[in-house]
């Protein structure tokens, strides 16, 4: 963990009803300095999207070879890559050669919009990616949704999220901008 960094402690219940996992994740997250309480949450949803007993949060910001989060296998093989935000087609590519499946998940609305814009061609041949997008909105209300110590409970199903603590709920659609031809979700 980086130095001067926020610890939240979260107990997250998911209920994935697409992948039939069904789980809960005792999990302490750090809030980087530069980072916002926005970004930190959309980590915590792409942790439930692809929730694992494996997936691990890698040290993000403060790495340029680390990913957000990671899936290894049990020969320390990278199953699982997943960025966040607008990385540059250089680094994609670069996970691409090192895992079988990469993810990235952008979120931050229009700024998203003309990364992507500007990307999707030099992607169209990354066959292990998927990127996925959250909209603007709801990563602001993520954002109030976020807490330092917090119990949610993640569902699951048609491609669908709600996320709920005991007082209020975020319904996270993410649109799939570019998926592997073989991949259901």
């Amino acid at each position: 963990m980086a130095p001067n960094s926020t610890i939240y402690k979260i107990e997250l219940q998911v209920s994935d009803m697409d992948r039939h996992y069904y789980a809960t994740h005792a999990l302490t997250m750090a809030l980087h300095p530069s980072e916002t309480v926005q970004r930190l949450m959309v980590r915590l949803v792409a942790f439930a999207l692809y929730a694992d007993e494996r997936l691990e949060f890698g040290k993000g910001l403060s790495s340029d070879d680390e990913p957000d989060l990671w899936l290894k296998d049990r020969t320390g093989e990278i199953s699982l890559w997943i960025d966040l935000g607008q990385p540059d087609d250089q680094r994609i590519r670069k996970a691409c050669g090192r895992a079988r499946q990469v993810v990235i998940v952008s979120y931050s609305g229009r700024g998203a919009q003309i990364w992507w814009d500007k990307t999707a061609l030099s992607l169209q041949r990354s066959r292990n990616l998927t990127v996925i997008d959250i909209p603007g909105e709801t990563t602001e209300a993520l954002g109030e949704l976020g807490g330092r110590t917090m119990r949610l409970q993640c569902l699951i199903q048609d491609g669908q999220m709600q996320l709920l603590d005991d007082d209020r709920s975020v319904t996270v659609i993410p649109t799939l901008r570019m998926a592997p031809a073989t991949q259901a979700r």
